[in-house]
C-alpha cells in the first residue's frame, strides 16, 4: 500500500491543467456497448477506476486501441456476454462502482444482462434501487441472489414508458438514458438528473443517433431507434479537480492558473468558493487563483452562520463539500457544512482536528468549523485517505500544514487524481510517493 509523505507549508506557483471528468468517463465508456461501430473518446483520465473499467470492456472482447495518451477508440463489435459468468468478472465488477452502469447498455443491446454488487468508495449507503426501478418499468425483470451477490436482468422486451424516478441520481439516470435509446416507443423520463456529464452523455448518444429531447432539464424524452452507430466524443475537464486546485491554491496561500477548465460547466463552483472569500479571476476558460493571506466566510444576509450544503444539479456537487470544510479551517469566520447526500463523508474530520482545526462534528451529516484565520497553522501527522474526495482534502491539508505529513492507503486518491504527486510537484510541492 502506497503513501505520500509530504513536507507542508511551501507556496505553490504555476499552471495546471484538470483531467477529463472521471464522473463523466465512466458513463461514456460504457455507452461504447451500445454500437458495433468504432466509437472514439478523447481526454480520458489515467486513473485506477477508469483503467480498471476499461479492462472489463477488454475482457468482454471490446477491441480497444489507444491513440494518445488520453484518447483511445474502442469497438464492440463482437462483444462475449458469457463473460459476465465468470468468476473473473465478478472480482473485477464487484471492486468497481462504475460497472453499474454497463447494465443499460447492454439490457438496450443483448436484452440480458448481471452485475455483481459494486464497490467503490466506503461514504455510507449508495442504493441501487433508481437503477433497477427503472428498469423494470422498461420491462425488464430481475433478482438478486443474496448468495451469489448478483443482480441478474432479463430485458429481452424493452418498451417505452413514462416514469418518475425516486430520486435525481446520476448514474441511474444515465443508465436508464441508455437502455431507453433502443427501446420500442418513447420513454419520458421525469425527474432526471441534469449534471453536465449527463448532458454530455445525451448528446453523444443523439450523435450516434439516439433520439433524446430535453437535455439539460429534469424531463427527458427518449424515443428509440433501431441502432446506434459510432461517433467521436471529448470529455470536460473534471469539475473536481477544478475544485480541489482552488482550495489547494486558497489554503497554501499560493496563485496558480487552471488552464482550459471549462469555466461556462463549472455551474455554483465558482459562487460558493467566492462565499468562502476565495478571489478568482477568469481569462478565457482559464481560471486565475491570486494569492491570499487572508479569506473570509461570508455571513448570511440576515447575519446568520453561512451554510454550505450539498444538492442535485443546478446545486452544489457534493464531491467538493470535503474541500469546502478543509478550506473553511484557516478561513475566517464560521461555516456549517451540510453534506445530505452520504452520511459518512464527513467522518474524516477527526484527522483534521488531530492536525490542529477547530471542528465540531454535529452529527453524519453536518460540521461546523470555525476557522483559524491562519492565526494558527495546521501541523502535520500521520493519516490514511479513505474516499477520493477525503484522501485529496486531507493532501490540502498536509500541504498546508507545518511540518511532514505521511497519508497512506493513496490508491484511494490515484482512483480519481491522475498522477496527482508528480503535477503537484511541478507546482513546487514537497510531495514524495513512497511504499
Amino acid at each position: 500500500m502506497g503513501s505520500f509523505k509530504i513536507v507542508g507549508g511551501q507556496q505553490l506557483h504555476g499552471e495546471i491543467t484538470p483531467q477529463g471528468a472521471k464522473n463523466e468517463a465512466l458513463q461514456i465508456l460504457c455507452a461504447v456497448l451500445l454500437t458495433p461501430e468504432t466509437v472514439t473518446i478523447n481526454n480520458i483520465p489515467n486513473i485506477r477506476d477508469v483503467n480498471k473499467l476499461i479492462e472489463l470492456l477488454v475482457d468482454l472482447d471490446v477491441i480497444v486501441e489507444k491513440k494518445s495518451e488520453s484518447s483511445y477508440t474502442f469497438c464492440a463489435k463482437n462483444v462475449n456476454v458469457n463473460y459476465l459468468e465468470s468468476d473473473a468478472y465478478r472480482i473485477k465488477a464487484s471492486s468497481l462502482r462504475g460497472s453499474i452502469m454497463m447494465l443499460g447498455p447492454l439490457l438496450a443491446r443483448y436484452g440480458k444482462a448481471k452485475i455483481p454488487k459494486p464497490g467503490g468508495d466506503k461514504i455510507g449507503r449508495r442504493r441501487l434501487d433508481t437503477h433497477f426501478l427503472g428498469f423494470q418499468k422498461l420491462g425488464a425483470q430481475f433478482n438478486y441472489n443474496s448468495k451469489t451477490g448478483f443482480y441478474n436482468i432479463d430485458a429481452s422486451n424493452l418498451n417505452g414508458t413514462y416514469m418518475l424516478l425516486d430520486e435525481a441520481s446520476v448514474t441511474g439516470t444515465a443508465n436508464v438514458i441508455m437502455a431507453a435509446v433502443m427501446a420500442k416507443g418513447e420513454t419520458i423520463i421525469y425527474n432526471a438528473a441534469c449534471e453536465p456529464y449527463l448532458q454530455q452523455l445525451c448528446h453523444m448518444l443523439n450523435r450516434m443517433g439516439a433520439k433524446i429531447k430535453g437535455i439539460g432539464s429534469n424531463l427527458l424524452t427518449v424515443e428509440g431507434v433501431e441502432s446506434l452507430k459510432g461517433t467521436e466524443h471529448t470529455m470536460l475537464p473534471d469539475m473536481i479537480e477544478i475544485g480541489s486546485f482552488i482550495g489547494l491554491a486558497a489554503m497554501t496561500s499560493s496563485q496558480i492558473r487552471i488552464k482550459n477548465a471549462g469555466v461556462k460547466h463549472l455551474g455554483l463552483i465558482p459562487t460558493v468558493f467566492n462565499r468562502l472569500g476565495i478571489k478568482l479571476m477568469f481569462e478565457g476558460d482559464d481560471i486565475i487563483v491570486p494569492k491570499q493571506d487572508n479569506y473570509e466566510i461570508e455571513s448570511f444576509i440576515d447575519g446568520s452562520i453561512m451554510t454550505i450544503a450539498d444538492a442535485p444539479w443546478p446545486g452544489f456537487t457534493p464531491d467538493l463539500l470535503s474541500i469546502v470544510l478543509v478550506i473553511a479551517t484557516q478561513a475566517k469566520g464560521t461555516i456549517l457544512v451540510h453534506q445530505k447526500m452520504f452520511e459518512s463523508r464527513l467522518f474524516f474530520v477527526d484527522k483534521l482536528i488531530d492536525m490542529g482545526a477547530q471542528i465540531i462534528l454535529c452529527d453524519p451529516h453536518r460540521a461546523t468549523v470555525i476557522g483559524l484565520d491562519r492565526k494558527q497553522q495546521l501541523r502535520g501527522i500521520k493519516m490514511s485517505s479513505p474516499d477520493i474526495r477525503a484522501g485529496v482534502s486531507l493532501l490540502i491539508a498536509a500541504l498546508s500544514a507545518d511540518g511532514e505529513s505521511i497519508i497512506s492507503n493513496v490508491e484511494q486518491i490515484d482512483r480519481g487524481y491522475q498522477n496527482i504527486d508528480t503535477r503537484l510537484k511541478a507546482l513546487g510541492a514537497n510531495i514524495e510517493r513512497i511504499d
